[in-house]
């Protein structure tokens, strides 16, 4: 059983050497043990379904709806600019889709390949088109930085163990859907939530450095989250190592020490 145990750790541990990847933006290493066009194509079906889907209101046609698609444009044009100059732009297949969506909850999110949706609930606290292009830069540095994709790749390692180097060549789409359902499903494990909590604070700092390249004051995010803060003042949060978001603070803190590297990349 020992001798079984040691090799599989073996495989394990060549699978990871092998699989480690760089991030664009903050030059974080992850695992990657799946290939993005799987999870990007899983992401574009589950986008289309959302927005089908009898109970999703997209708005159209307001100037809160031509605002989402104009930031979103914004950053996503600058993104392209970025990933050119660094020799990247092959590595993604992003086909971008912008859409706002009547909703109360304080939410936004973008899904691997670009698919952004913003709820109507966040606008009042976006203030400016510079929070907005907070939010949406923090959402799009998540699938930048292919932290759905690290997820995977991590909740795949976690199950599959001696398995997991013949999944990595031999994944189809439907174990990629499987795992990436469970990575994000109810009842995650609360070890794999540091990763979220780490991207989080990832998606922070490329964030800021994605809306500052397509024109937005870095500073505005500052000021954006002691928004955040202030709305939530009194409600009955979790603690920060039981949630999948950093503390407030710890946020706004790490936020204004990013915020003169960010300002490098602002061109007004």
């Amino acid at each position: 059983m020992k001798k079984i145990f040691t090799y599989a750790s073996f495989i394990l541990l060549g699978a990871t050497m092998v699989a480690c990847a760089t991030s664009a933006i903050t030059g974080r290493k992850y695992l990657k043990l799946v290939d993005s066009n799987t999870i990007n194509e899983q992401a574009t079906l589950a986008y289309k379904e959302f927005l089908t889907d009898k109970s999703t209101r997209v708005v159209t046609g307001t100037s809160q709806a031509t605002a989402v698609k104009r930031v979103g444009n914004n950053i996503a044009a600058a993104t392209q600019r970025y990933l050119q100059q660094k020799g990247l732009a092959d590595k993604f297949n992003f086909n971008w889709e912008f859409n706002l969506i009547q909703n109360d909850d304080v939410n936004a999110w973008c899904m691997p390949g670009g698919k952004v949706a913003v709820f109507t609930g966040i606008l009042p606290l976006s203030g400016t088109e510079g929070g907005l292009a907070t939010i949406m830069g923090h959402e799009i540095a998540h699938a930048l930085e292919e932290h759905s994709v690290a997820q995977v790749s991590n909740q795949m390692a976690l199950q599959l163990g001696a398995q997991v180097l013949g999944a990595a060549s031999q994944m189809s789409n439907s174990r990629g859907v499987a795992v990436l359902n469970q990575v994000y499903g109810i009842g995650a494990p609360i070890g794999m939530l540091k990763f979220s909590r780490n991207d989080e604070l990832a998606a922070d700092q490329a964030g800021l450095i994605i809306m500052a390249m397509a024109g937005y004051n870095p500073n505005d995010a500052v000021k954006f989250w002691e928004r955040m803060a202030a709305a939530k003042s009194g409600a009955n949060t979790p603690p920060e190592w039981l949630s999948t978001h950093p503390s407030d603070a710890r946020r706004i803190s790490q936020i204004q020490a990013l915020v003169p590297e960010a300002m490098k990349y602002y061109k007004k």
